[in-house]
């Protein structure tokens, strides 16, 4: 039987939380209208690790895998419960609309994990919303409130 990678519906209640905390966090701390993207390994709401994605910086596969490998390493080693993966998340200004830089951090994240032999969820967030590259998967809101 082959598992079928991403994020699927119905989704979880816990994983529909953790992710719109990720994009309330991000419209709260992100006022520009354009910045520069983010790589988050962590948990949404608790302990993360961040990467700033340089546009101007020029990182192949290798390079980027590297980033994500050495951050799920030190996510996994402060991990809230003992041998919790960690998602990741990259916060980027634009539309919900999966672009040349999420997939490329999408196929260093699958290459990290599956070097770790873990099974990683990455999705792209923006001010309005969240969407899995891998599946489609996605929620967006006009308005997100804080709960």
């Amino acid at each position: 039987m082959v598992a079928i990678e991403g994020i699927h519906e119905p989704l979880a209640r816990s994983l529909h939380l953790v992710l719109r905390r990720a994009v309330a966090d991000h419209a709260m701390r992100e006022r520009r209208r354009v910045h520069p993207p983010l790589l988050h390994v962590g948990w949404p709401g608790g302990p993360e690790d961040v990467y700033v994605v340089r546009l101007d910086e020029r990182l192949d596969h290798a390079l980027r895998t590297d980033v994500v490998a050495a951050m799920l390493h030190t996510a996994r080693r402060h991990a809230p419960v003992a041998g919790a993966v960690p998602i990741l998340w990259l916060t980027r200004s634009g539309p919900l609309e999966v672009g040349d830089l999420d997939l490329a951090w999408l196929a260093a994240a699958r290459s990290a994990g599956a070097e770790a032999a873990v099974d990683l969820v990455l999705v792209v967030v923006t001010r309005h919303g969240w969407f899995d590259p891998r599946t489609g998967v996605r929620r967006e809101w006009k308005r997100l409130r804080n709960r």
